[in-house]
């Protein structure tokens, strides 16, 4: 079973573009803003809430922990690092409607 898990955690790594250094002040993710049930944004640590293209740039620059950088066709996104956890993962994170959001905060 560990070993079936290893392999999972591998795969998951290998489909990251990037895996980002966070600062040691870098913010988690604690929510997903959605529209129409697809990600376009993610609510941070200290209450901000950032778009998906922003919150690419942050994690790329280390402002983010615990997500790699990954693509779909032409178009960047976050996905949690693997770590054994499954209450981490963003796809297990509270959603908001993007109505209910900060609509200013998402640049």
């Amino acid at each position: 079973m560990k070993e079936e898990k290893s392999i999972g955690s591998e795969l998951a790594m290998n489909a990251l573009d990037d895996i980002p250094e966070a600062k040691s002040d870098a913010k988690d993710i604690v929510g997903l803003v959605k529209s129409s049930g697809r990600i376009t944004g993610y609510q941070l640590s200290d209450g901000t809430t950032v778009s998906k293209e922003s919150g690419v740039e942050m994690a790329k620059n280390g402002e983010i922990k615990g997500v790699g950088i990954a693509h779909r066709k032409d178009s960047e996104y976050l996905k949690s690092l693997p770590d054994g956890e499954e209450g981490n993962n963003l796809g297990n994170l509270p959603s908001i409607s993007q109505g209910c959001a900060d609509t200013e905060s998402l640049s």
